[in-house]
This record gives structure tokens, C-alpha cells and sequence, in this order.
């Protein structure tokens, strides 16, 4: 459906320890989204309604627990160096679980990790953050290969994999939020709001670039 009129609803899926960045990027680019397509709307969840803290110590306010969270079109999980407990958190994987018999299930970063323990990948092309943060052993992208449940590891901007979408790390949740959107609405729309957070050239360079292109296309 490409209609700017259509309604569309994702939720936002944070939790102790999430990347500042990443819900930075994803509720950044759907904010200004909105301005263009005003049907879109976005919510925040995270394991407990209310305060959560971020990797940064920065807080923000979830709306919904994932237990009470409302349905959607889109269940998004952000990634940050609070993964492992969410991924160890069998409530949460069952909701994502649940989740995926709704809507579209999409990650950006490490959020990846989190649909991996799930159970969601399962037989997919799927990526994550590529690069090794200077705390970790292994690069997220390096143990999710390591993974013996099928899973293909592929350093890409985001797969499409239908019902899955799993988005490349940190600033690439930009272009994975913004295929979201063109999933939806088409890609003028998509490239409308690209334009406006004057992100334009460095999504065409991103979903052009030759070591991304086979996975991300």
C-alpha cells in the first residue's frame, strides 16, 4: 500500500541498557515521517512500562510493557550493549514469538542478537552491528555466524526477508527505519523523508554501495 493516507503503526521496542543512538535514529526518522505521512504512528515499549535507562545513563519512558503492548504493523527491536539480557529473558522472546505471528518483526544493530535468540532467524540471511566494540570478544555480525541454527550472516545495510527485516549497526538504523517506510508507503514517500532529515545522498550511497548490495537488494 503506497496510499500517504494509510494507516500504520509500529512499535518501538527498547529496554535496559538500549543504544541512545539507535532509538535516536528509528524514532527520529519516524517522527519526521510523520509530517509527511501523518496516519504513521510510532510507540515506545520496553520489558516494564515506564522509566528505562539507556547505555548512557540518559533515561527515557517506555508507554506500554511488552506484555500489554497494543498489536501493530511493525514490532522493531533496537539494539545496544543491554542485548544479552533481553536475549537470556524468555518473556521477551516469547513475545517477540508472538509478535511474529502479527507483524512485520524488523531490528536494527544488535536488536538482531535478540530476534537470533528468539528463535526468528532461523534459516534467514539476516545481519547486525559488523563492527567489534572494544568490550566485546567477537563482532555481533562474527557470533551471529557463529550460530548453529542456520542462520546466514551478511554484512549489509538491512535484509528483507518478508516478514523479517534485520538492520545493519548504529547509524544504519537510519536506512533500515526509512525501508520500513517504503515497505509501506513506497519508496517516493521513503526518499521524501530521506530528503527531509537531509539524509538523501547518504541513503542512495548506503543502498548503492557494492559490499552492500547483494544483501541489501
Amino acid at each position: 500500500m503506497d496510499s500517504l493516507l494509510e494507516q500504520h503503526s509500529i512499535i518501538v521496542l527498547a529496554y535496559h541498557g538500549v543504544e541512545p543512538i539507535d532509538l535516536g535514529a528509528t524514532c527520529g526518522v519516524l517522527s519526521m515521517a510523520r509530517r509527511i505521512i501523518p496516519n504513521l504512528t510510532f510507540q515506545l515499549a520496553a520489558p516494564e512500562a515506564g522509566v528505562f535507562e539507556m547505555a548512557s545513563g540518559v533515561r527515557a519512558i517506555a508507554d506500554h510493557s511488552y506484555a500489554t503492548c497494543p498489536a501493530a504493523d511493525v514490532y522493531l527491536m533496537l539494539g545496544g550493549p543491554g542485548w544479552p539480557n533481553v536475549a537470556a529473558d524468555e518473556a521477551a522472546l516469547g513475545f517477540l514469538r508472538d509478535a511474529a505471528t502479527k507483524g512485520v518483526v524488523a531490528s536494527v544493530c544488535t536488536g538482531g542478537m535478540i530476534l537470533a535468540a528468539a528463535g526468528l532467524l532461523d534459516g534467514l540471511p539476516a545481519t547486525t552491528r559488523r563492527q567489534r566494540a572494544p568490550n566485546e570478544a567477537t563482532a555481533p555480525l562474527d557470533a551471529m555466524a557463529l550460530l548453529s541454527r542456520g542462520i546466514k550472516a551478511v554484512p549489509a545495510v538491512f535484509i528483507d526477508a518478508g516478514s523479517i527485516v534485520t538492520g545493519g549497526g548504529v547509524t544504519l538504523a537510519i536506512d533500515t527505519t526509512l525501508h520500513l517506510i517504503a515497505r509501506r508507503y513506497g519508496r517516493s514517500a521513503a526518499q521524501d523523508v530521506a530528503r527531509l532529515i537531509e539524509y538523501d545522498r547518504a541513503w542512495a550511497a548506503n543502498t548503492t554501495a557494492s559490499d552492500f548490495l547483494a544483501a541489501a537488494s
